[in-house]
């Protein structure tokens, strides 16, 4: 069976951290979607790593990590993070598989992603500017390249032709971008030689051949539910499927073969770019949500908007992912408010409702909230759940009596040994 573990909201939830603290049960840490615009930030020993497309668990010594079909990947970008990890004595040849049907995202890709952005103006859905979204759209047109092309010698012939297609088509957007495409291929063509460094794999065959060997598999997520491309606040969202299906199509897993689903959610919401969200603070109460947590992308640095949880927006993830356990980040952030409020209900265009419907943008949706009280408590030195304030349990439980699904981890913290389990 494969674990798998998602963000429910709009990601940056702390699913690294999680990865990290769980791996030690797990045998191979897969990385089933999404791209260099994932962000997952992991702190032990007093150093914070942060990773963009290798999974979560490479700094376990006994964790096999597989970078699965469904994910993009930047050769450049990939090059940074395994430069980074350099110095930590591991094993990335050994410890680090990547699927021949991954694709991989070119220099002009990110170009493509910038003149799209820019031609928008105040459109703009607040792309992460990666080249994620034009390099889905060549793998869904048919035309992408893929990790497994460059074991063959026309893997730059293909590139070329692909290359030149997309420089016609920013000349369309008619937007002034400039750039030096001969520094950007340099530098793409040396991340590619770095790649090649590494194992490719058939990974649908070797994840089936783990599972038959008994072998136990957490499969790890990018971003969160509300940016599935199907499921979250299109157009705002990212350009793969987020949810528990995209496992199945980003590693080739069978649906009757996903044991348990890991749902990850901080005690607030946060929302980084364009798109709607509800329950959005414009007031101090926000202001102090993005300070203590410091809530500043991992990988854009962008600053994240912060606001009350939002439980239809959680109940609706849950749902569509059949989760079957919770894990509560940053319960140490809102230590301090004297009042609590969640969100339990929409007033959608005049008429009270507890699902999310298709339009959540503010004019139509006014969030109908629950008010409880805070704590005072500084919960980051709390070593088990015996510690935790009178307050804090009756947040927990009404959460759980409300989503119908038990939280047994509460985070306190950034570090890894910050980790409550119940």
């Amino acid at each position: 069976m494969v674990d798998l573990l998602l963000g429910l909201q709009w990601g940056d939830e702390g699913k690294g951290k999680i990865v990290d603290v769980l791996t030690k049960n797990y045998d191979i840490i897969a990385r089933f979607q999404g791209g260099p615009n994932a962000g997952h930030t992991l702190e032990f020993d007093g150093i914070k790593h942060v990773l963009h497309t290798i999974p979560s668990g490479i700094f376990h010594k006994n964790a096999i990590n597989v970078v699965g079909n469904g994910v993009v990947i930047d050769p450049v970008i990939f090059k940074k993070e395994l430069d980074n990890l350099k110095k930590f004595d591991l094993d990335i040849v050994a410890k680090l598989l990547i699927s021949r049907k991954a694709h991989l995202i070119l220099p002009t890709h990110r170009l493509l992603d910038a003149a799209s952005e820019a031609s928008k103006g105040k459109a703009k859905i607040g792309s992460t500017l990666k080249g994620i979204g034009p390099t889905y759209m060549d793998k869904t047109g048919r035309n992408g390249m893929r990790v497994g092309d460059l074991e063959f010698d026309t893997w730059k012939t293909k590139y070329r032709n692909l290359a030149d297609k997309h420089e016609a088509m920013i000349g369309f957007y008619n937007v002034d971008i400039q750039y030096d495409l001969n520094e950007l291929e340099a530098e793409f063509y040396e991340g590619v030689e770095e790649l090649k460094k590494l194992t490719f794999i058939d990974s649908e065959e070797y994840i089936f051949a783990a599972m038959a060997d008994g072998k136990k598999i957490l499969a790890e997520g990018a971003q969160g539910s509300l940016l599935d491309i199907d499921f979250g606040t299109y157009p705002y969202v990212t350009s793969s499927n987020t949810t528990a299906a995209g496992a199945c199509t980003g590693l080739g897993v069978a649906p009757n073969k996903i044991g348990r689903v890991l749902g990850i959610f901080k005690a607030y919401t946060t929302r980084v770019g364009s798109g709607p969200f509800p329950t959005e603070l414009f007031d101090e109460d926000g202001e102090t949500m993005g300070r203590v947590g410091n809530e500043f992308g991992a990988t854009t640095g962008r600053p994240r908007r912060c606001g009350w949880l939002d439980l239809v927006a959680l109940k609706y993830a849950v749902q569509v992912n059949g989760v079957t356990e919770l894990m509560m980040m940053k319960g140490d952030v809102l230590s301090g408010f004297k009042t609590l409020k969640v969100c339990t209900a929409y007033n959608y265009k005049g008429q009270e409702i507890e699902h999310l419907p298709y339009n959540i943008e503010a004019e139509y949706v006014t969030p109908i909230y629950k008010e409880m009280k805070g704590w005072d408590k500084d919960l980051t030195k709390l070593k088990s759940e015996d510690e935790f304030p009178e307050t804090l349990n009756e947040y927990i439980a009404f959460l759980e009596s409300a989503l119908n699904v038990p939280i047994k981890i509460v985070s306190v913290g950034p570090d890894r040994t910050q980790t409550i389990h119940r």
